[in-house]
């Protein structure tokens, strides 16, 4: 059991929660979203400060990130393409 720091109010306070296991990024957590999606079913949640709403089953699932085709040097002023 750990105890994590959460922001919580538009990063304006923080309360400490007992954490089980730190899950938080990564593949594990990728499966962890996905199951938590599905055992939502048919709610609905808030979207953009609480002005619009969607069914969580059609809120779309993250996809991988793309390998970067580029490369900048010296300060990021000259790109250098792979």
């Amino acid at each position: 059991m750990v105890k994590v720091k959460i922001r919580t109010g538009r990063g304006t306070g923080t309360i400490e929660v007992d954490v089980e296991d730190l899950k938080f990024s990564g593949l594990e957590f990728k499966a962890l979203q996905k199951e938590r999606k599905r055992l939502a079913g048919n709610r609905t949640v808030t979207t953009g400060r609480g002005t619009g709403s969607r069914k969580l089953q059609d809120t779309p699932d993250p996809e991988p990130k793309p390998e970067p085709k580029v490369k900048s040097r010296n300060r990021g002023t000259k790109v250098v393409e792979v």
